[in-house]
């Protein structure tokens, strides 16, 4: 069944009959906005068959020969902007086609982690760190705001107060810097492990599925499971945790899914929590803990996954600190 193609798909798909070569000379007629919104409807534009292009071309009035069976993409789509664009401004085209974060500086902004991005601005004057929390989702910019030194922060907030409409020529100013000093170096140091990166996934995975899938991979690449291993942060880990940093997670946690975590928990890890408690706080959740009736263990692998992300959330923000490895348990 032919697709009925509207606007840019119509456009996409002449360009991409034509061919990389006799295309260039239109893209060099189109503003920059235009050959955008066109690279975004060739990379979506998937398979075609010949009819449905015949039938657009058709309707263009022009005839071009027997076109065959075309595809867009974005690699094809970038081949095809290199032959006329100069390179850095096909790749910031293809960047805002392909991501990863959003199709504006500010969209990708606006999902960095915001203690990196913090820590990052507190060397910014307030004004440019005013301009860029008003640009940044509200939820996002408190999280920023509250990781700022706290004169720092009382500035920007006084700066975002008397904040006008920002002139066109600051934002890009602001934009132009934010490129080119710390997305840039972002994407350079977001360079990961990917064995990092799975244990981190297999960190999320309930005890089933990651027995069952660590297992296999073992019977695969045994060097790569024991890599993952290592790398993994579980909450039978949190027992390195010293006193001090148990009671800022205890702190920072909910009592309710406490109760859930420890339930499940090794009978030293729940001794570690519960002497670090005060010692009314203690006895109480020993009597919870004594008058719980059965529990399903997909709820207490949730508690206690909550409360291992709790933990790695304090640790990022330098409220606690976590051991890197196991390895440490090996060694004699």
């Amino acid at each position: 069944m032919s697709r009925l193609l509207k606007g840019a798909n119509k456009a996409a798909a002449i360009i991409l009959a034509l061919g990389e070569e006799d295309a260039a000379p239109l893209f060099e007629r189109m503003h920059q906005d235009e050959i955008r919104d066109l690279s975004a409807a060739m990379a979506a534009l998937g398979p075609m068959a010949p009819s449905e292009v015949e039938a657009v071309l058709a309707e263009f009035c022009e005839t071009i020969g027997q076109p065959g069976k075309i595809f867009g993409s974005l690699a094809s789509t970038e081949r095809m902007l290199l032959k006329t664009l100069p390179p850095d401004q096909v790749r910031q085209i293809m960047e805002d086609l392909s991501g990863p974060a959003g199709r504006t500086m500010w969209e990708k902004l606006g999902n960095v982690n915001e203690a990196v991005l913090a820590n990052y601005l507190k060397n910014e004057y307030p004004q440019t760190i005013a301009v860029v929390l008003s640009k940044i989702r509200p939820e996002h910019a408190a999280r920023v705001l509250s990781l700022l030194p706290d004169r720092l922060a009382m500035e920007v907030v006084m700066r975002m107060l008397r904040m006008e409409n920002v002139q066109k020529e600051a934002l890009e100013g602001v934009e132009r810097t934010l490129k080119a000093e710390f997305m840039s170096n972002l994407a350079r140091t977001q360079a990961r492990d990917s064995h990092e990166i799975m244990a981190e996934i297999f960190n999320n995975l309930d005890r089933a599925s990651e027995g069952r899938i660590m297992a296999s991979l073992e019977e695969r690449n045994r060097e790569s499971a024991e890599r993952i291993r290592s790398l993994m942060f579980t909450f039978e880990d949190l027992r390195r945790l010293d006193g001090p940093g148990i009671a800022t997670l205890l702190r920072a946690f909910d009592s309710e899914k406490l109760l859930l975590a420890l339930k499940g928990a090794s009978p030293e890890l729940r001794d570690l929590f519960l002497s670090n408690m005060t010692g009314r706080a203690s006895k109480l959740m020993r009597d919870d803990l004594a008058a719980m009736g059965p529990v399903r263990l997909k709820d207490v692998d949730v508690a206690q996954a909550a409360l291992v992300v709790a933990a790695k959330e304090l640790a990022a923000q330098g409220q606690i600190t976590l051991a890197e490895a196991r390895d440490e348990e090996m060694t004699e």
